[in-house]
């Protein structure tokens, strides 16, 4: 098995690293620290991390008004808070106030679990991608996700990070360098290209490339990292050079991913095939991951069905 790491471990690690070089880097959480482990930046930095409680309305509005004071803001909850709950606030008071407001949103789409439908996002990607210049991105691992948040803080302006808290394979090297808006091919592929957004797509989106190629497809896997900018050239690479395009996406296929990636081949007229995998207009439920993944047709044999069913094989 790959090593694996958590990626929340990345959220924190490189917050307490940043908070130590700038006195302008504030923790905000909504009564979830334990869950996204932003102890150690409190113990680090005590009168640096606050605690809103169960409001999380009032802790982006908190950020808000931290943000005209020159301070950096990291605010954190659940994903399910961080996108619906805070949805008009995040909009008004951070991004339509060009402010600098970095909202993490955390247990993304089945990585929920057993925190149910209520707490399961699959729709946040759709809702956050229609906010007029808000950065959206979604890290596929420690090293990913740290080198973001590096970028998060030093460029102004609102980003959302959405995050799984359990651990993931490690796919980057620590010195491997981002960029918003630059995807990264992982494996090229000759007949087939998956366009995976977050750790779970791009590695289900890995293993089927395995199954794939022991029938003879070649498939390959592009790492979006960042839905919004999206590396538009990166996908019309690849749309050139295969027969076919799967997006991937931990969330509702429609307004998100699968939304972007369609509109960028048809504007551009691009004539290779084209399907989704992604929650099919569903609400989540309770279960284990592995329960969910195969409940929502994120498993690796439905993956190899799409792609099958796609290029006529």
């Amino acid at each position: 098995m790959s090593e694996q790491k958590e990626i929340r471990a990345a959220y924190v690690d490189t917050l307490v690293e940043l908070g130590a070089k700038n006195n302008n880097i504030v923790v905000l959480e909504a009564d979830l620290m334990s869950c996204t482990n932003t102890g150690a930046f409190k113990e680090a930095y005590p009168d640096r991390h606050i605690n809103c409680g169960v409001s999380e309305a009032n802790m982006v509005g908190v950020a808000a008004g931290l943000s005209t004071l020159g301070k950096i803001p990291f605010a954190a909850s659940f994903g399910c808070f961080a996108a619906r709950r805070v949805y008009d606030q995040f909009f008004l008071s951070a991004n339509y106030a060009k402010l600098n407001v970095k909202l993490t949103g955390t247990d993304p789409g089945v990585t929920a679990a057993f925190n149910g439908g209520t707490h399961m996002p699959f729709e946040e990607l759709a809702l956050m991608r229609v906010v007029p210049g808000l950065t959206i991105i979604e890290p596929t691992d420690y090293a990913s996700c740290a080198a973001f948040v590096r970028l998060m803080a030093e460029e102004y302006g609102c980003h959302y990070l959405r995050i799984p808290r359990k651990p993931v394979p490690v796919i980057y090297g620590e010195n491997e360098t981002f960029k918003f808006g630059q995807a990264k091919l992982l494996k090229e592929g000759k007949d087939l290209c998956f366009v995976a957004l977050g750790s779970l797509m791009v590695n289900q989106s890995l293993q089927a490339c395995e199954k794939l190629a022991e029938q003879g497809i070649s498939a390959g896997v592009l790492d979006v990292l960042t839905l919004k900018p999206i590396d538009k050239n990166a996908i019309l690479e690849q749309a050139g050079k295969v027969r076919g395009i799967i997006s991937a996406e931990n969330a509702q296929k429609v307004g998100g991913l699968g939304s972007a990636v369609a509109e960028i081949l048809a504007e551009e007229g691009c004539r290779c095939k084209f399907a989704r995998i992604g929650v099919n207009d569903e609400f989540g439920e309770v279960g284990t991951q592995d329960y969910l993944v195969n409940r929502y047709c994120f498993d690796v044999d439905s993956f190899m069905k799409k792609a099958q069913v796609l290029l006529g094989a």
